[in-house]
């Protein structure tokens, strides 16, 4: 087994499940003084940008994603086997390979403009983190929150970065006509887990301050545990719970890990370079909560599994929620104040 990569959460690129032909690195030919594959960015010249789902594993209908692949590199992200659709691997690729869609802004308010439009609340986002590393740049994320905030539609957004802090203006103008709010998603407050299992992320004290500095600006605020490992992170439950609600948490979800395809393999090769000693405890605990699998893709269990443990897990959440008074659910989102701004309604009679 070769060594982990630092700052990557995966350290190979497994083959694709719909491409035969792959790419394998020598590894005589890695230069031991710079071992680190660079990251790349490439433009998506997509047409469209909300995208739909039909799933009722998830709170929302409608997303939208600036970027595909994410740099954080989280070693469980079940988002990986998205690349595999791009002809690329769901390991290294996913995490040093990004595409960015510059053209979400303009796209975004193209769709806003449209005569058929039924505003809606939008997820941002419902794949990867719109707050990766590259966004600070870039301000894709950003751009799409002025357009939101000018249009006055409903957004909740998701992210493990404090980097949302940044847009803090946009949030508040938006969450005081009640059409915004965000889940801070913290996975551990184990800082030196967190580095391995999340290696370029947002430590677990940013994202509390993160949470903090939400509440503060009027922006409503919970926290987002996932994913939970069972035999990892369970543990830690009450710990999270408490510490995000002394930052000013108003409410709270949980999520149990989740292995799909490739992922799989990804994260068992993870554990055994990180935790050995660990492993088959935490890989068993899966298999105990997806019916003997490490991975059930059915509606209605992906997000919650099932059996004994799992509802163990899910009874220790609930319980510790109401005991740090956090609410099960971010209050609800309005469409009341959502309209095409003036300039776009004059060119209509020009």
């Amino acid at each position: 087994m070769t060594d982990p990569l630092r700052g990557r959460g995966s350290n190979n690129n497994p083959p694709n499940r719909f491409v035969r032909l792959y790419y394998e690195e020598d590894p005589s030919r890695i230069d031991p003084d710079d071992p680190r594959p660079r990251t790349q960015f490439f433009e998506d010249q997509t047409n469209s940008i909300i995208t739909t789902n039909d799933s009722p594993d998830v709170g929302f209908t409608h997303s939208l994603n600036p970027y595909r692949g994410c740099e954080h590199g989280c070693s469980y992200c079940y988002a990986r086997p998205f690349h595999e659709y791009l002809g690329l691997s769901a390991g290294l690729d996913f995490e040093t390979k990004i595409i960015v869609k510059r053209d979400a802004p303009d796209l975004l308010r193209r769709e806003l403009t449209k005569p058929t439009h039924q505003p809606v609340m939008l997820a941002l986002s419902g794949v990867t983190d719109p707050y990766q590393p590259v966004e600070r740049s870039l301000r894709i994320t950003r751009r799409c929150l002025e357009v939101l905030a000018e249009f006055r539609n409903p957004v909740g957004i998701v992210t493990k970065n404090h980097l949302v802090t940044r847009d803090l203006d946009l949030l508040a103008e938006l969450a005081s006509r009640r059409a915004a709010h965000v889940f801070i998603s913290i996975t551990t407050l184990d800082v030196s887990l967190a580095r391995n299992l999340e290696p370029r992320a947002s430590t677990p004290d940013a994202r509390l301050t993160a949470i903090r500095e939400l509440r503060e600006a009027g922006v409503p605020v919970g926290v987002m545990i996932a994913p939970i490992v069972p035999g990892l992170t369970d543990h830690e439950i009450p710990a999270i719970l408490r510490a995000a609600s002394q930052a000013g948490a108003q409410f709270a979800a949980h999520v149990l890990l989740r292995l799909p395809y490739a992922v799989k393999d990804l994260f068992e090769t993870w554990l055994r370079q990180h935790f050995p000693g660990k492993a088959d405890k935490v890989l068993g605990r899966v298999r105990a909560i997806r019916g003997g699998r490490l991975n059930d893709a059915r509606f209605g269990q992906r997000m919650k599994g099932e059996g004994a443990f799992a509802q163990a897990i899910h009874n220790q959440f609930q319980v510790y929620r109401q005991r740090f008074g956090l609410a099960p659910h971010p209050p609800e989102l309005s469409t009341e104040e959502f309209r095409v701004p003036g300039p776009v309604q004059r060119s209509l009679f020009d």
